[in-house]
């Protein structure tokens, strides 16, 4: 996933925010920029006609005029600039309403329901059917580029933070990333002023704190039951090996041992040693721990693999505030065995974050 934006949709952002405003002194410097970096002439149509339904028809309509303006005294210049892929016709099968339900529920992650569309049913409906379905449905710009110009849109109008929330929420759900929303940022500074900017960094950093938390919480309560595979019972046979309490459901005792290991927050077990076989952690869920001996403690999260060679002195467990898990895959050996060692003391994990 890149963590930039690239030079066409640096130049959206401008383009978005002086129609949403209707500076139309900015806007012209703005098209002219991004004509200059490669936005082909319906790309750019497109963005002002989506953002008549973010900053209504007169400031499209203005945005549109000035384009032609624009266009023109290129013209006169002997500029000619690409006019690019026009819409693909819409699929048969479906109707607007159809496509744009679909739409909106992929953008967002989720349907899309609340009091205010049951109070006004018709907005709810128009919505769905003419943004999501006849303007999202089009491909002459991309979802990423679309959210782009609605962010910053939104983030040149004045009362409409809540919406702005909103979309940079989606935003990062089709893939864009905490970076490049950064950027959106750095950029309206340098065209519409700090004040905008300084309201956008701060929508953006509720909606990252937001995240966050979430995320945290989400990976939190994974952990604690066990990830992927349930949790388990106490772990009393090991547990004179652990600092705090965990928890073991063996997976499989036959050919290849595999146990669902859960720590509690700050629960790590002792140094130890799995000779000639080693092992293999799977993790799960929650936030941890990995280090081998003499060298720097490794950061674990959900989808990360260690390999643990055999001969390795080493430990793992769960970070202070996190709940942990991880599947544990012993290496079949002729005569392996596992030693254990001395505590990891509480001054060392302790200068872990």
């Amino acid at each position: 996933m890149q963590n930039h934006l690239n030079a066409k949709q640096r130049a959206i952002i401008p383009i978005a925010a002086f129609t949403a405003s209707g500076d139309l002194a900015g806007l012209k410097t703005a098209l002219n920029e991004g004509l200059d970096a490669g936005l082909t002439v319906n790309e750019i149509k497109e963005i002002l006609v989506q953002l008549y339904a973010y900053a209504g028809f007169p400031r499209s309509l203005n945005g549109i005029g000035a384009f032609m303006t624009v266009l023109d005294e290129r013209g006169k210049k002997g500029i000619k600039d690409e006019m690019g892929k026009e819409a693909s016709p819409i699929p048969t099968g479906k109707n607007s309403l159809e496509f744009g339900t679909d739409n909106q529920t992929k953008l967002v992650g989720q349907p899309v329901i609340g009091p205010l569309y049951d109070f006004a049913p018709s907005i709810d409906r128009f919505l769905k059917a003419h943004l999501f379905g006849d303007i999202f449905q089009r491909d002459v710009l991309n979802w990423q580029d679309r959210e782009l110009a609605t962010v910053a849109a939104l983030a040149n109008i004045e009362g409409v933070n809540a919406q702005l929330q909103g979309h940079m929420v989606i935003s990062m759900h089709n893939g864009l990333t905490p970076e490049q929303l950064r950027e959106v940022v750095s950029v309206l500074k340098a065209k519409c002023g700090p004040k905008v900017a300084e309201n956008a960094g701060v929508v953006l950093d509720q909606v990252l704190k937001n995240s966050m938390v979430k995320n945290l919480s989400w990976q939190h309560d994974d952990a604690a039951n066990g990830g992927i595979f349930p949790r388990g019972n106490k772990n009393e046979a090991y547990a004179r090996y652990f600092t705090g309490t965990s928890y073991l459901n063996m997976l499989s005792t036959e050919r290849v041992f595999i146990g669902n290991v859960t720590f509690e927050p700050g629960c790590r077990n002792f140094w130890h040693i799995h000779h000639k076989g080693g092992q293999i952690l799977l993790v799960t869920g929650g936030r941890g721990w990995y280090q081998e001996w003499g060298k720097p403690a490794r950061e674990l999260h959900p989808g990360d693999v260690v390999n643990i060679p055999p001969e390795t002195r080493h430990w793992h467990g769960a970070a202070k505030d996190s709940w942990f898990a991880h599947v544990a895959v012993e290496v079949p050996a002729k005569g392996s065995s596992n030693e254990w060692l001395e505590p990891v003391s509480d001054e060392e994990y302790k200068r872990l974050p």
